[in-house]
């Protein structure tokens, strides 16, 4: 019984590491170009600013979007895998 508690505990600890690890890697890089920040698509990997931007929060984080179209297909595909993420829409 003892080891089966402790091969659960591993296996957990190991879950939560892989998913801290996962979400690290979907935040979405920044660049400076110039005086101007821009920000990278993460369905297509177009660069955007702000201002051109489609933004979304995502468990309140923002998203930059190029396009409503690359909006979309995030929700999409967010939905497919994991149906109970809380989200919110943007506008140009």
């Amino acid at each position: 019984m003892p080891r089966i508690l402790f091969f659960l505990a591993i296996g957990y600890v190991l879950y939560r590491l892989v998913k801290t690890l996962f979400r690290k890697r979907m935040t979405q890089p920044s660049r400076r170009t110039g005086d101007v920040e821009t920000f990278r698509d993460p369905v297509c990997g177009v660069y955007v600013t702000s201002e051109d931007a489609v933004i979304a929060r995502l468990n309140g984080e923002k998203i930059h979007f190029c396009s409503t179209e690359c909006l979309e297909k995030y929700r999409q595909d967010s939905e497919n895998t994991s149906p109970h993420a809380d989200e919110s829409g943007g506008s140009k």
